[in-house]
């Protein structure tokens, strides 16, 4: 099973679940595993199209096998890999698959065994009843500026597109296709599964491809004569306000989790816990013990303080993480000393070590146990201070955006670039090259309506950025280890290798994105603005593009929002288009139905799924939301899929 799969498996229920099923042994994907010698049959589950380096481990593994019957599930439906082989007319039956079964075969070394192919949607992963997402798709984020100009390159003169909203979907690369038209088909399954009809909304260019595909999709125009319960999905734009998604919210016990512990190998979202104060195993026995997480689906009672830690405030998050290791024990007549007042790491560790000796307790409250040991590391984690003062400069550099130009604002930062290279910027509060380049994006995403400036503005700015650019070339160049994020936007792994012509050349890049990002929301004419300037009674404050776009769709009068634009294929609205003009016709609106499922393409972050339970029960408006993303959101996150991801050309493992 690839990576992908078996992050969304992970948080169906885990490994448990196959094994249930009657496997005898789970592998990675890849070509350095192989099955035993009685081992006549394998399953593999992928989510890329079946061809390139995809086809080729297969291969492998089955040739260093002795597979007799061979099934392989692809996450990519049959008329997509049509797509891939530049195939474009309707083909009966599953050619593509049956061909790749006849290789299976091949490569099994005998005719008559047994090969099938199937399509499976296995792309969700729940991690609340609230929240799903798609790891296969956790790449997928909007085009920039940067990827317009990529665009426009190979076009003639004459057929440039003049911004993002214009770009239609056969102007774009071929593995970007195949995955904007791979994500329309799972949400396709996704409805005909719950037997519903829905309406599609847009807000920004990529939401507005991937609503248009959903909407004209060739299997759903049976499934909405007859599906009888009806809601709406929303598309929203992660790049239209990166500031949520780069802020270090000071109030979300979750986001800080996700920061500062270790990822799991292989997954986008969960992290490893160290298990070790679940043992009498001294410091140093390290390797030996597997880490723990927060997917626990096995007990209803961890599954709800998950849900609380992820949307509750940090107070109230680490409150109920006592509550519930307080019960624990008490359950299993544990010798527990009550304590009041404030919460801490070492409280926590102190509760949770009273399991240690039975292992009866242990194992029937084994998740409630790992999500209380998570919240004790990340509490008492020496990078937080980081992350608060990564705060702290974000509150600072909000507040100067409304006093100063963008240009000043801009000088605030090359003190912080230059005072850490003295040190080796591994203090408590001293920032990394990572952390700025979070700022970076954080006053970008807001510098158009903060500091609107003429052409002198302009020039004074790029003049600052030159020297932001020269202040972290020289802070680059005396790095002694390079992190994974500078390693990919240098395309370089070493320090040693990378010299000032190299350096200064990515980080010129970096600013051309950024500069994008400024301008992301310029097309929008009501949620053209995340930045409420400060009046002198109030400080200046951020609007999450989220909340207006929600207080838009729930507002009692049902305005008509230009932003929000509605999808949807078929002859019935151009009709009803030109009937309006001699009869009252209603338009379609995201609130009409029960059920409105928003998805954000490019992330969420848990501080906004607090924000959409807030502004839903605010308006008591009787619908409910579904909140559905391509990945949960760390502010690192963000510099990555910015600077080093290929937005054009994901990989779709060909």
């Amino acid at each position: 099973m690839d990576d992908r799969c078996s992050e969304s498996l992970h948080w169906n229920g885990g490994a448990a679940l196959l094994f249930e099923a009657g496997a005898r042994n789970i592998k990675q994907f890849s070509s350095f595993e192989a099955g035993g010698q009685n081992e006549p049959k394998a399953v593999f589950v992928v989510s890329t199209v079946l061809k390139g380096r995809t086809a080729d481990i297969i291969k492998d593994i089955i040739s260093l096998s002795h597979f007799q019957y061979c099934v392989v599930f692809t996450t990519v439906p049959h008329s997509i890999h049509l797509l891939a082989n530049n195939v474009t007319t309707e083909l009966e039956g599953n050619p593509v698959f049956e061909q790749f079964e006849e290789k299976l075969c091949e490569w099994m070394g005998d005719m008559n065994y047994t090969a099938e192919v199937m399509h499976v949607p296995v792309v969700f992963a729940p991690l609340t009843q609230q929240l799903h997402l798609l790891p296969a798709f956790s790449d997928l984020f909007p085009l920039l500026e940067v990827d317009l100009e990529a665009i426009n390159e190979k076009r003639p003169e004459k057929r440039r597109f003049g911004s993002l909203m214009d770009v239609d979907m056969h102007s774009l690369p071929p593995e970007l296709q195949i995955q904007i038209k791979s994500l329309a088909s799972a949400l396709n399954a996704l409805f005909e599964f719950i037997s519903t009809r829905e309406e599609s909304y847009s807000v920004g260019p990529i939401s507005r491809l991937i609503a248009g595909e959903l909407a004209s999709h060739p299997q759903a125009k049976n499934r909405r004569k007859s599906a009888p319960n009806k809601a709406s999905i929303v598309f929203i734009d992660r790049s239209l306000d990166l500031t949520g998604a780069v802020g270090h919210h000071g109030d979300n016990l979750v986001e800080k989790i996700l920061s500062v512990l270790p990822q799991l190998p292989g997954h986008v979202t969960d992290v490893q816990v160290d298990m070790l104060e679940l043992t009498h195993l001294k410091q140093t026995a390290e390797g030996i013990l597997a880490p723990g997480c927060l997917a626990q689906n096995q007990s209803a009672t961890a599954r709800l303080l998950w849900e609380t830690m992820l949307v509750a405030k940090q107070k109230e998050a680490v409150m109920e993480v006592r509550r519930q290791l307080v019960e624990a024990a008490s359950k299993e007549n544990l010798p527990i000393k009550m304590s009041l007042g404030r919460v801490t790491a070492e409280q926590l560790c102190s509760y949770v070590q009273l399991f240690r000796d039975s292992w009866g307790a242990l194992e029937s409250h084994s998740g409630v146990l790992q999500l209380g040991l998570a919240a004790a590391q990340a509490l008492r984690h020496p990078a937080l201070p980081r992350w608060d003062a990564c705060l702290a400069f974000e509150r600072l550099l909000l507040q100067a955006l409304g006093d100063s130009d963008l240009a000043e604002v801009l000088k605030q930062l090359l003190p912080l670039i230059k005072s850490s290279e003295s040190g080796t910027g591994s203090g408590s509060g001293d920032l990394s090259v990572d952390d700025l380049l979070v700022l970076l994006v954080y006053v970008y995403s807001m510098a158009q309506e903060a500091c609107p400036g003429g052409p002198e503005e302009e020039k004074r700015i790029e003049k600052v950025e030159n020297e932001l650019i020269g202040a972290l070339t020289l802070r680059l160049t005396q790095q002694t280890t390079l992190s994974p994020l500078l390693q990919e936007i240098t395309g370089i792994s070493g320090p040693v290798e990378l010299t000032v012509k190299h350096a200064h050349s990515a980080l010129e890049n970096v600013f051309e994105t950024l500069r994008g990002v400024s301008h992301a929301r310029d097309h929008l004419k009501h949620f053209n603005s995340v930045y409420t300037a400060s009046d002198g009674a109030h400080q200046a404050t951020y609007r999450p593009l989220l909340k207006q776009v929600l207080e838009e769709i729930f507002h009692p009068d049902r305005r008509e929002c230009p932003d929000v634009e509605h999808m949807s294929g078929g002859l019935t609205d151009l009709l009803k288009t030109g009937f309006s003009m001699f009869m009252k016709v209603t338009r379609p609106h995201p609130s009409d139905h029960p059920l409105l499922f928003l998805f954000l393409v490019g992330g969420v972050t848990p501080s906004e799924l607090r924000l959409i339970r807030e502004v839903v029960s605010n308006h008591k408006s009787g619908t409910q939301v579904l909140v559905m993303s391509t990945r949960l959101l760390r502010p690192s996150d963000v510099p990555h899929l910015l600077f080093s991801a290929d937005r054009l050309k994901p990989d779709i493992g060909v």
